[in-house]
């Protein structure tokens, strides 16, 4: 019975994630639509050295892994923290309420919050007419190649932390009480019950997902950057995703974007397995 109930769930999984996965031989070929996958012509590793001659190649994956980086350390430091602050709040009604605004940004995309941080960020903007009050000029922040990560990232922590925070939230409900009592009957004050008690109860769940972060490095974002970027910030804001939608679909070279997803795919995989037996080394837990 209960392997029927995974049955539907199964077979999605089957027709949406194993069955594409023949499109991985696209990568060593010189796929040509017309011609089909059995008639292209077969270039080997080709599109992958393309990957790495093209003169823009290590300025794009700098910036990747700057905005990801940044979104994968803070995505789960802001989280952690806001959780700690919000499991403090003994009045039930407020946590909630807290709980429910923080969540709220996680059920829109970026096609909706590109909008709302465009408008924020424009020249005649609230923020700049905030900085104002203060005796700053106006910036244009989204064609700035200075400010724009800082936004990338910064916002991207301030749509998914509330989401974050109940995962974290979760977690501290299955610490054992009778922890806290007995620090407390020992001396233990809130700063050493935290840093002894609950930092080390919501561990491993930090590190699982830590650990399923580190799979996404190569992945900067593509929708939030699709819709909040331009031109002029291209120097500090086009990333791997980007890059491969304007040369390798627009371009209709869909070998080549084939060949950088399979790359991207291939480390992230690394990356997780390099995380699991470090945190079996480490801190002997298993992630999976």
């Amino acid at each position: 019975m209960y392997h029927l109930m995974l049955l539907p769930g199964m077979i999605f999984l089957l027709i949406f994630s194993f069955v594409p996965m023949f499109g991985i031989i696209m990568a060593f070929m010189d796929y040509v639509p017309a011609k089909g996958i059995f008639g292209s012509d077969w270039v080997g590793f080709d599109n992958f050295k393309y990957m790495f001659q093209i003169p823009d190649s290590l300025k794009i994956l700098n910036n990747t892994l700057i905005i990801s980086a940044g979104k994968v350390i803070f995505g789960t430091l802001v989280p952690v923290i806001f959780a700690l602050l919000l499991n403090e709040i003994r009045v039930t009604w407020a946590k909630r309420s807290i709980q429910t605004i923080v969540y709220l940004p996680n059920f829109l995309s970026w096609a909706v919050l590109s909008a709302v941080v465009i408008n924020l960020f424009e020249y005649y903007g609230p923020i700049n007419s905030f900085l104002e009050l203060f005796g700053f000029k106006p910036t244009m922040f989204l064609a700035s190649n200075d400010w724009f990560r800082t936004i990338l990232v910064s916002t991207e922590v301030w749509k998914g932390f509330g989401y974050g925070a109940i995962i974290y939230l979760a977690a501290l409900t299955g610490i054992d009480p009778g922890l806290y009592e007995a620090s407390s009957i020992d001396g233990a004050n809130r700063f050493q019950q935290l840093w002894h008690v609950t930092l080390p109860g919501i561990l491993p769940t930090i590190m699982l997902i830590s650990a399923l972060n580190l799979g996404d490095i190569l992945n900067a974002g593509f929708d939030q950057v699709f819709t909040l970027y331009n031109p002029i910030v291209f120097e500090t804001g086009d990333i791997i995703d980007t890059y491969v939608y304007r040369v390798g679909l627009l371009g209709q070279q869909y070998s080549f974007a084939t060949a950088v997803g399979l790359l991207k795919s291939v480390v992230g995989f690394t990356l997780m397995i390099t995380a699991n037996e470090l945190s079996k080394k480490l801190a002997d837990m298993r992630i999976f």
